[in-house]
């Protein structure tokens, strides 16, 4: 059972103890969101365009670079988020018994949960940052409107990040984690509008891509970058945030189940 009463500001000091550990390997993470958009956009803009040609979508013409770029980092929020609390918590929790060690402070499972999925939703807003500014650089992104893409980032890491907890929460080894990634990460990266637009997919499948919280996100960063949709933001927004409620409630259940044991 969940104790409300044990959650309070002190899960900051769990964050704060993560950002210490990432200070010294930070030039290391800040390589993949720096060079990942250059790396799409040159294989896409030189490989495809000239096969794919314009996109049609939300009633507007855009190229395929253009189209694909605002996904290129909805699709790192959702990376970043779901391996910093699946593999990462993972070994904190398992293998450095670092969980252990802060229960024996006044800390909470609770709070430590909390930290973990805000930890992860601030490694996703950083790694949209540095995106952004370079797909912005290119003209992918349609400025002042997208810089509301870093609190969309957010927003969409606590998402992504309860859901990787909850998975953390019920795994019991970690190579079992292939699992939720081929069955969950891979169709979402897939079929989640990020290559394509969700309306190409044939009737019986739209419900398919329409249930993932990748294709919300997807959707509002569009909106954002480059001022069209498809669906009813308002929709997206409210899912977003049921969606984090639901598994952050999740991943406050099964975890501290495991960590109780």
């Amino acid at each position: 059972m969940i104790d409300k009463r044990a959650i309070s500001w002190r899960f900051i000091k769990v964050w704060n103890r993560n950002l210490v550990t990432f200070q010294r390997i930070w030039k290391v993470n800040f390589i993949t969101p720096l060079l990942e958009p250059l790396l799409f956009i040159a294989a896409f803009g030189l490989g495809f365009v000239g096969i794919v040609g314009d996109i049609r979508y939300g009633g507007a013409e855009f190229s395929y670079t253009a189209f694909i770029a605002p996904a290129l980092i909805a699709t790192a929020v959702m990376n970043n988020a779901f391996f910093e609390t699946t593999f990462a918590s993972f070994v904190r929790m398992f293998y450095q018994k670092t969980f252990d060690g802060m229960l024996a402070t006044p800390l909470s499972i609770e709070e430590i949960i909390i930290a973990e999925i805000v930890w992860s939703a601030t490694k996703a807003a950083v790694a949209a940052g540095i995106m952004l500014g370079v797909l912005g650089a290119f003209g992918y992104v349609q400025f002042p409107y997208g810089l509301l893409v870093i609190p969309l980032a957010f927003l969409g890491g606590i998402a992504f990040g309860a859901v990787g907890l909850f998975f953390t929460g019920i795994i019991p080894t970690i190579e079992m984690f292939n699992l939720p990634i081929f069955l969950f990460v891979t169709p979402m990266f897939l079929f989640s509008g990020t290559f394509f637009p969700v309306s190409n997919l044939p009737v019986w499948a739209k419900p398919f891509a329409l249930a993932f919280p990748l294709y919300h996100l997807v959707e509002l960063a569009r909106l954002l970058c480059l001022g069209r949709h498809e669906t009813v933001p308002l929709l997206s927004v409210i899912y977003l945030l049921v969606f984090s409620a639901l598994f952050t409630f999740l991943a406050l259940v099964f975890m501290r189940r495991r960590l109780i044991k």
